[in-house]
């Protein structure tokens, strides 16, 4: 007997679910209910915590039972990473808004994923194991750009940037958010300590576009950061966009 692709079971389970039971009681478990218990256990302990066994005590079975339901961890993360891309009932009803809106709330959307799930950023997901949300999420994606004149392989190519830009900033504000607890030192202690330093190297003539700085130039947040990012992202397809109407 051949044996079993690796990447086979966890494809198996994303489309198909658990098989029913050939004979003897229910299954206790879902899937549904492992995968959530999963995403949740990866929210408040990282990562790294994530464990068929520890996963097993939370869920109040066996790790061998466990093992019968999914059959490795890297299957049950696949699953993971396929229920937590599920889009939001706002998103799925943005293509109807045109695609800049599409776009604004996809980003948001999709912000709000990595901000929820930061596990998901210690992954890697570059070669996705697709299932049907992963999939749902694509197809969103290529729907709410049809308007725009690109090619299929353009759309696809802008659904990478597109990610990458979120994600990008994502992942800066969530190191941001755990600095202070890596360092044992608040944002103030961090800055104080360091003022002097800065003060008088800007003092020293050394920096003359620094010592120009306005009072409140490091005043914004990670919203407004954000916010910038997207307008000079979506400006830049609106103008690529006139281009070629315009031809």
């Amino acid at each position: 007997m051949a044996e079993q692709n690796p990447l086979e079971k966890s494809l198996q389970l994303l489309w198909e679910g658990l098989p029913e039971p050939e004979k003897g009681p229910k299954p206790k478990l879902t899937l549904e209910q492992i995968v959530a218990a999963g995403i949740e256990l990866a929210d408040n302990e990282g990562i790294e915590a994530l464990s068929m066994r520890k996963l097993a005590q939370q869920l109040d079975v066996g790790t061998m039972s466990l093992y019968r339901y999914v059959p490795s961890k890297d299957d049950l993360l696949n699953l993971m990473l396929d229920a937590a891309v599920t889009p939001s009932e706002r998103r799925m009803a943005a293509p109807d808004q045109g695609w800049r809106e599409f776009l604004r709330v996809a980003a948001y959307d999709a912000r709000q994923m990595y901000m929820r799930h930061p596990w998901i950023l210690q992954t890697n997901w570059s070669r996705p194991v697709i299932g049907p949300n992963s999939m749902r999420d694509l197809d969103l994606f290529l729907t709410g750009t049809k308007s725009l004149p690109m090619t299929d392989q353009e759309r696809m190519n802008l659904a990478s940037v597109f990610d990458a830009f979120v994600l990008g900033c994502a992942r800066q504000e969530l190191l941001w958010v755990t600095a202070a607890a890596e360092s044992e030192m608040t944002d103030e202690e961090f800055w104080t300590y360091q003022l002097p330093w800065l003060t008088g190297a800007m003092e020293s003539g050394n920096y003359p576009a620094m010592a120009e700085l306005a009072d409140d130039t490091f005043d914004g947040g990670w919203e407004e950061t954000f916010e910038l990012g997207l307008q000079l992202f979506l400006d830049g397809i609106q103008r690529r966009v006139s281009q070629i109407q315009d031809g």
